[in-house]
């Protein structure tokens, strides 16, 4: 099929056009094709001595999406105990998905979490109060426990995308490093994995700046490691002017620290990664269709049927998203922000919801801008790319009663295949009583 939208997807604006029709707007489409090009990229990062690549399913936790990846050769980092569940559901053993929560197993949650660590589930301890939660049973079975290490620096796309900074409360602090140590001589338990993830869309030399700081801790603290995971955060390029994260460059300088504390120490690390975004942010599209057009004293506004409950990464964190304008019967792409833009007509992007924050198209401190477009007709479509990461999983869907929207995959020989259904207003109700 003709390529279409930007140089991530091969879906045509035909089969815009038709999975509409076949399922309503607004959907969600994702390019199969895309993500196992990202799974790729990832698995042939430079290493020294292995690499694991773990895909961060909070990104997107699709049953069908965890079989595609997982199946590329990636395993699962889980952020809750549901979500390990999920991913066990979707075929994943549990000795290929790591654990890594704010969570605080006790009671019932604790005998789960020990019932899954007896069947392999990698475990990263995030506090003190979860290493002894846990130290005894890790003692008593011979488990060994990883640990997410809050290093004290941190990048990310916005303040609250930063992950390991003193504002964020992610990991064991350093400064609780020699109890840790404590209870673990204490217990004999040995850390065999140490995990930092600083943030999402992290700046590449802060990235960088990381490794090093992680490695300088693993020699002076954690003399029993042998896995290293310089986390996720991968930064993805979903504007025309923005910078990707170079996986090359990245892989080649983690590589050349690894030797260099092989060199040192005579110690050989395995290299482990945690991708989301980089996986699946880009091979995800939004279709929602224009229901109207408004104007103010300043601005055109066109609304869609689809806004902050299928996208609200703008609304949360200012983020830009490229759109599309396609015409509603499929016959062509009238304007798209990765190609010539058609026309001089500037538009607000606006969802359906009762919020003034419901736009597709805001800065950074919440204020609605317009785009250049083509100017839409009602019963056009307008795509928002690069929501294959937290969309589906973050969004509020259920704001103002709206459902759940639909999930498709386009799928490598040309398919569209539904993987999530629409939610109903019953499926909405059933569980108030």
């Amino acid at each position: 099929m003709e390529a279409l939208l930007n140089n991530f997807s091969k879906v045509d604006a035909a089969g815009i056009a038709h999975c509409a029709l076949e399922q309503g707007t607004a959907v969600y489409i994702y390019d199969e094709s895309a993500i196992l090009d990202r799974c790729n990229d990832c698995l042939s990062m430079p290493n020294a001595y292995g690499l694991t690549v773990r895909f961060a399913m909070k990104a997107n936790s699709n049953r069908t999406l965890l079989k595609i990846i997982s199946g590329a050769g990636l395993k699962i980092d889980a952020s809750s105990m549901n979500e390990v569940i999920r991913a066990n559901l979707a075929g994943i053993p549990y000795d290929d998905i790591m654990l890594t929560t704010q969570e605080v197993h006790a009671g019932a949650d604790r005998l789960k979490l020990e019932e899954l660590l007896l069947k392999g589930l990698k475990y990263n301890v995030c506090s003190l109060r979860q290493l002894r939660l846990v130290a005894d049973f890790a003692a008593a079975e011979a488990i060994d426990l990883g640990m997410r290490i809050h290093p004290g620096i941190g990048s990310g796309e916005s303040a609250t995308r930063n992950t390991g900074d003193d504002y964020a409360c992610f990991g064991v602090h350093i400064s609780d490093f020699e109890e840790a140590m404590r209870i673990a001589g204490e217990k004999n338990i040995k850390f065999k994995h140490v995990h930092v993830h600083i943030g999402s869309g992290a700046d590449p030399v802060i990235w960088q700046q990381n490794i090093d700081h992680e490695l300088s801790l693993i020699k002076t603290y954690f003399h029993d490691v042998e896995k290293v995971s310089f986390g996720g955060g991968l930064k993805v390029a979903r504007m025309p002017d923005e910078n990707a994260a170079d996986i090359e460059k990245l892989g080649s300088y983690a590589k050349q620290r690894i030797e260099e504390f092989y060199e040192m120490t005579g110690r050989k690390l395995e290299v482990e990664i945690e991708p989301g975004t980089y996986i699946v942010a880009n091979c995800g599209y939004a279709v929602t269709r224009v229901i109207d057009k408004k104007s103010t004293s300043i601005l055109n506004f066109v609304i869609t049927d689809g806004g902050m409950e299928i996208n609200a990464r703008p609304l949360l964190y200012g983020s830009r998203h490229p759109v599309y304008i396609v015409a509603g019967d499929g016959a062509s792409v009238k304007s798209s922000e990765w190609g010539e833009t058609i026309g001089a007509y500037e538009a607000v992007i606006a969802g359906k919801c009762c919020e003034s924050g419901d736009c597709q198209t805001l800065d950074s401190e919440g204020h609605p801008v317009a785009r250049a477009m083509a100017e839409p007709e009602i019963g056009d479509f307008v795509v928002i790319g690069g929501t294959g990461a937290y969309c589906s999983t973050m969004t509020p869907y259920n704001y103002n009663s709206h459902g759940q929207i639909p999930e498709v995959l386009f799928t490598t020989d040309g398919q569209l295949k539904l993987i999530r259904k629409r939610q109903t207003l019953e499926q909405m109700l059933e569980n108030e009583i």
